[in-house]
């Protein structure tokens, strides 16, 4: 896996997405705020709209995925590490202390919220 590529092309779909959905919503708010809507126009709205009740699940969907993976698998690796530091191994304490560092980084920055 080439992680550079990858993340360089997922950064281009993004982009292509986000300027995608750019173009389309500013018509759909048009054709939300028209008083005399046509039968066409009628239409488009629903397909729009219809079309971006999909596009929000799959938003949802990619989110919980990554937040399931992300955090789920970083705290499966901090308890693990945190068991083998208490017994003893330096190298487990030292990831601990590095992992506990890019956790609290991030608590600061505002980049991970605590829902509790």
């Amino acid at each position: 896996m080439d992680f550079k590529a990858n993340k360089e092309s997922l950064n281009r779909e993004l982009e292509k997405f986000l300027t995608m959905l750019e173009e389309l919503l500013p018509r759909y708010s048009s054709l939300l705020r028209k008083k005399n809507i046509s039968k066409l126009e009628l239409t488009e709205l629903g397909d729009i709209e219809h079309y971006l009740i999909e596009v929000n699940a799959k938003i949802s969907s990619i989110k919980g995925k990554l937040e399931d993976d992300l955090f789920g698998h970083s705290l499966d690796i901090y308890y693990k590490l945190k068991r083998k530091a208490r017994l003893g191994d330096k190298i487990a304490a030292a990831k601990l202390d590095k992992m506990k560092e890019i956790f609290e980084e991030s608590l600061s920055g505002g980049s991970l919220i605590i829902w509790n």
